[in-house]
């Protein structure tokens, strides 16, 4: 599941559904809640307008500062829905002037404070618009301009609330940056083709949603200690009718899982789905992977070299991995007697339970349809949860490549390479 709803005009719109809580037993349901950059974007009339309205939102919350309306206008009237401006914010600050040596994390997560301080007033009643469009089961939309700061400090709240884990919340934020390039060309267009003066406009780094969520924490405990103590609302309360009206039975029967072989358009659509997992990976502290270090023509390239497939989950991607038929950077030269497997990848969330297990037996299949003797794959020497991962699925550990290098220019690292016998 892509969590972006796809606009032409709006860029970071998203669907909060899904996301496991608690023991992860229950999940969000999918088309309750939404969060969104600046819904000024959208004008009547348009395949955007028909789009929104067929969503069936019925409660519009804006967090912006009221000369932001003015100034880029707001979502258009209708009668389904009923529009708030609730500014939470209340000491601006300007973003891409800030300069290049101001560290994203520490410095966006104060301003995360000032307003969990200052916007007492407004936060509390969007967390009772949140809990109203909840019992009467209307879907509702929070956005900003960007829907990074003011909308992801929200969406903390409300995660936190429903019993989303600290990595959730921190991931849910750091998905800005799958929109982060267009919201840049938007503010470059506006500003004459300008770039901002702060590299990091735009960005939104899991570091700034860890130091937030820790801050509040040392300050109120928890999630529910900043309500109950700062907006002096009954936390227990609004958090029961939340989990009653938003969280449904993660569902046990699922569809089994059915392959393709991906073509040459599906390249975006990996990207897509690598970033997303990068960005799963590092909000619980993994440094497998990071966002952007693979472009469409990485896996166009391994298509025409080796192989790329989807797993497929009632015809909706669960996951994806590329089968390579030698890998000299990371194994040194070999007898064609292997099937190296790299980029295994399931979708955060809304894979079928043990995706990657049987994603990785099927490219064994794979291997040993060809005559191949042996499955090979590699993972970070650092990364033990990854290497016991794939003990467990029946690897042995073979060596190590203290120096493999990953593409031309790209910097050496050291992985633990792994063997699996498939045959004899």
């Amino acid at each position: 599941m892509d969590r972006h709803v796809p606009f032409e005009a709006l860029h970071n719109f998203r669907d909060l559904g899904g996301y496991r809580v608690g023991d992860g037993g229950r999940r969000i349901r999918a088309g309750a809640l939404y969060r969104s950059d600046s819904l000024g974007k959208l004008a009547a009339g348009t395949a955007d307008w028909d789009r929104f309205l067929a969503l069936g939102v019925g409660t519009v919350i804006d967090l912006r500062y009221p000369w932001e309306i003015a100034g880029r206008g707001r979502v258009p009237e209708h009668p389904s829905f009923a529009y708030h401006n609730l500014s939470i914010e209340h000491r601006p600050y300007d973003q891409p002037s800030l300069g290049a040596e101001v560290d994203p994390g520490p410095f966006l997560a104060e301003r995360f404070m000032e307003v969990a301080e200052d916007g007492v007033k407004e936060i509390r009643r969007a967390l009772e618009l949140v809990a109203g469009a909840a019992e009467t089961r209307t879907p509702l939309v929070f956005h900003c301009a960007s829907g990074k700061d003011r909308t992801g400090q929200l969406a903390a709240l409300v995660l936190g609330l429903l019993g989303a884990d600290a990595a959730t919340i921190t991931e849910d934020f750091s998905l800005t940056e799958l929109a982060a390039p267009a919201l840049l060309a938007e503010w470059r267009a506006r500003n004459e083709g300008r770039s901002p003066a702060w590299p990091a406009y735009g960005r939104a780094p899991e570091s700034v949603m860890r130091l937030f969520l820790g801050a509040l924490a040392e300050r109120h405990g928890s999630v529910g200690g900043y309500v109950r103590q700062a907006l002096g609302m009954d936390a227990e309360d609004l958090a029961a009718t939340l989990r009653d009206h938003l969280l449904e039975p993660v569902p046990t029967d699922r569809p089994p899982l059915a392959y393709r072989r991906a073509v040459p358009d599906d390249a975006a659509s990996l990207v897509r789905l690598r970033d997303t997992a990068a960005l799963w990976q590092l909000a619980r502290g993994i440094r497998q992977w990071l966002p952007g270090e693979k472009d469409a023509e990485h896996f166009r390239h391994r298509m025409r070299e080796g192989e790329v497939w989807f797993a497929l989950s009632g015809g909706r991607p669960a996951g994806a991995w590329e089968l390579w038929w030698d890998d000299p950077a990371a194994w040194g030269p070999r007898p064609p007697d292997a099937g190296y497997i790299h980029r295994l990848m399931t979708v955060p969330h809304t894979a079928p339970p043990g995706t990657g297990r049987r994603m990785l037996a099927e490219a064994e299949a794979r291997i040993a349809a060809v005559g191949r003797t042996f499955a090979r794959l590699d993972c970070l020497a650092d990364n033990p949860r990854l290497r016991g991962y794939y003990e467990a699925a029946g690897y042995r550990v073979v060596g190590e490549q203290p120096g493999k290098q990953d593409g031309a220019g790209g910097s050496p690292y050291a992985v633990t390479l792994l063997e699996k016998r498939l045959t004899g």
